[in-house]
């Protein structure tokens, strides 16, 4: 296996923090087991959410199953939603491409490397939830950690030197499988097992040594990003060799084949319904690790007088949170729903249903199951009008969208560049911004009526075409 952490893209690592990782790695091996020469037999069974894309999900079995057809891997965590959301819509454009989509989370084997990344994931859901609930703690630690600590090429040592101990569960994954992670721990790992195709799908606009996989091909949605790394300018306070034309591509925003085919089609509905006086259909999101609490409340309880004047439908994904909504039922007065928890029939029935006429008052949305959990979203993001979200990977969906709050400095280019692509407003970063603008959007139906113009001029400039690049990327390979 060689070594990723000693030299990083041309530029050498302090030795002590190169020693440092080594001494981690071991504590690590220590602490979940050595599986180091363990066979780990991978067959792999349908994900039902999933089915018509054709989704298989590798799973561990007695015996090995080879792979059938044209096989792309996406690899993944979950770490919160947004990796599961830009792992689907991968998996949707290798279908819409003539490939066989399989999903390897390598957070979900009882490995060592497993194991380590679900702590990892643990402690940064813990970090999210205490930065909305607390300011010192966002101030002082969250936002410089995810802006400035992340940022730096020295933090990809340690990240490198761990993920090695992934290696074991790619032992019987053909070498030249073509392989899309959509986060940089299954990048790196895949890289350490020898995979040739591999594409390392970037989802911040902020670039980070945190995203560094060398030996992929890495991908990334916006001229700003790729900016940032072609330079790797601010990721260490000496000048740093950047990074190659042949390991790094611009390649548009990772969108699922089923809200971009459509897409013309979609934003004149949105623009009729919006030009008939028709209720603005609002939908909100809440993330995978289930924090801005008080801002959805806020912001329910500013727009119920519209909801009862039916000038607006309010869907609300809480995701696998039951408990946030359950907090909002209990404290928030007129808080009526149509509760759809654990039910994604009907939740797919509701959406085929607004396809052809209109629902009123608030749908709380809530499925312990992470694929349906996910794909709700998806499947109301084209019979909805605006989207309501913090400014993570939805950002680059094409739907009208208002930010919310970031949760770590590493989202606020995210918004910055919805809003000036147009198809977004501006983040709002307290309740009151948020539903000063909330007021605009429902007054002035010319303000949601110019974004979906300009998500359909995206479209036509091929701005959301990058999950499909991703997929070509991966099955040529590097050149």
């Amino acid at each position: 296996m060689e070594d990723k952490s000693s030299v990083i893209f041309g530029n050498a690592m302090p030795k002590k923090l190169v020693k440092k990782a080594n001494k981690t790695k071991a504590k690590n091996l220590k602490k979940y087991g050595d599986d180091t020469n363990k066979e780990y037999c991978l067959g792999y069974k349908e994900i039902p959410t999933l089915k018509s894309m054709g989704v298989q999900n590798i799973v561990l079995d007695e015996k090995h199953a080879s792979f059938k057809g044209k096989p792309l891997i996406v690899g993944n965590i979950r770490m919160g939603f947004g990796h599961y959301r830009i792992s689907i819509a991968m998996a949707s454009c290798a279908k819409a491409l003539g490939y066989d989509p399989y999903w390897l989370d390598l957070a979900s084997f009882d490995a060592t490397g497993s194991k380590w990344i679900r702590e990892q994931n643990e402690l940064y859901s813990m970090g999210s939830k205490l930065s909305q609930k607390s300011k010192l703690f966002n101030k002082l630690l969250w936002e410089p950690l995810n802006s400035e600590g992340f940022k730096k090429i020295t933090y990809n040592i340690g990240d490198q030197k761990n993920t090695e101990l992934l290696v074991p569960l790619f032992h019987n994954i053909p070498k030249d499988t073509p392989y899309i992670a959509t986060h940089v721990w299954p990048s790196q790992a895949a890289i350490h097992a020898g995979m040739t195709h591999v594409v390392n799908a970037i989802p911040d606009n902020w670039p980070m040594g945190l995203h560094l996989s060398e030996g992929a091909i890495h991908t990334v949605q916006t001229p700003f990003a790729y900016v940032g790394y072609k330079t790797f300018d601010g990721f260490d306070k000496k000048p740093l060799k950047g990074m190659k034309d042949k390991d790094l591509k611009l390649v548009g925003c990772y969108v699922d084949h089923e809200l971009v085919v459509n897409c013309e089609k979609v934003n004149e509905e949105r623009i009729k319904r919006l030009d008939e006086g028709r209720p603005i259909r609002i939908l909100m999101t809440v993330g995978g690790a289930g924090a801005g609490y008080s801002l959805y409340k806020g912001m329910i309880e500013h727009l119920l007088p519209y909801v009862k004047e039916n000038k607006v439908m309010i869907m609300i994904n809480f995701g696998d949170h039951q408990g946030v909504y359950n907090k909002l039922k209990a404290e928030l007065k007129g808080f009526e729903t149509v509760n759809l928890f654990n039910e994604y029939d009907k939740v797919e029935k509701m959406a085929k249903d607004l396809e052809k006429k209109d629902l009123t008052g608030i749908y709380a949305i809530c499925n312990e199951d992470i694929f349906q959990a996910v794909y709700s979203t998806n499947l109301l993001m084209n019979v909805s009008d605006l989207l309501i979200t913090k400014p993570s990977e939805l950002v680059y969906y094409p739907i009208p969208k208002l930010f919310m709050r970031h949760i770590g400095g590493h989202e606020v280019y995210g918004g910055i560049y919805g809003r000036e692509m147009g198809d977004a407003v501006k983040e709002c970063p307290d309740e009151k911004s948020m539903n000063k603008m909330l007021d605009y959007l429902v007054q002035d139906r010319d303000l949601i009526k110019m974004m979906c113009k300009r998500i359909v001029t995206l479209k036509q400039a091929g701005f959301y075409n990058g999950a499909y690049e991703c997929v070509k990327l991966a099955v040529e390979g590097r050149k």
